[in-house]
């Protein structure tokens, strides 16, 4: 995320991730995975990244949150649940290590639906653009070093890992810039919706 230029002063800023999120099951296996990947090569970011797959990442200001809920409420409201398939290890050379997510598609899709609802409203500004995650995947390891990145792909481009869940509803997660820990803001169910009705919550 790029440093954050030409606020408002006296208005606060808030880094948001809208995330899938697996059941408590499939999540306790991600993490076992993510904690020996931290112990093994010294990563920081395995350890206490959460595991989710992540739709878009944005910056805005605080009091633009409550418009952005009912627009991310707005496409939730039309969204059918949808089965997540996670497999095996891919990689972002030199610097992430990744669970793949095979069902591509039903997310690529939500996330065109967000990009087409949502794009400016959380838009912060020209050097702060929402970026949505055309490619999706659940992180192991990030801003790896060059010797953890190479170490730990030559053992996890070998590995198998195979997981699966029903995404049936997306996490908007936020915290002040550059602080802590995210909290949860907002959770959307999908409830396939026929359109009509869609469309005229929007008027309501």
């Amino acid at each position: 995320m790029k440093t954050i230029i030409n606020t408002i002063p006296g208005y606060r800023v808030y880094e948001y991730l809208l995330v899938l999120s697996p059941h408590e099951e499939l999540w306790n296996k991600i993490v076992k995975v993510k904690d020996d990947f931290a112990e093994k090569y010294k990563s920081d970011h395995a350890r206490w990244g959460k595991p989710h797959v992540i739709l878009v990442n944005f910056v805005q200001y605080g009091q633009t949150e409550e418009r952005i809920i009912n627009r991310l409420n707005t496409v939730a409201m039309g969204q059918y649940p949808f089965k997540a398939e996670l497999k095996d290890f891919g990689s972002f050379p030199s610097h992430t290590i990744y669970i793949n997510v095979l069902s591509k598609l039903p997310v690529q899709n939500l996330i065109k639906q967000l990009r087409s609802e949502g794009q400016r409203l959380m838009k912060l500004n020209d050097d702060n653009k929402p970026h949505f995650n055309m490619e999706p995947h659940l992180i192991i390891g990030r801003k790896l070093l060059p010797w953890q990145y190479e170490k730990s792909w030559q053992e996890y481009s070998h590995k198998s890992f195979t997981g699966r869940f029903i995404a049936d509803a997306m996490l908007l997660l936020k915290r002040p810039v550059g602080e802590g820990k995210y909290q949860i803001a907002k959770r959307f169910e999908f409830q396939n919706l026929p359109v009509a009705i869609k469309q005229g919550e929007l008027f309501v």
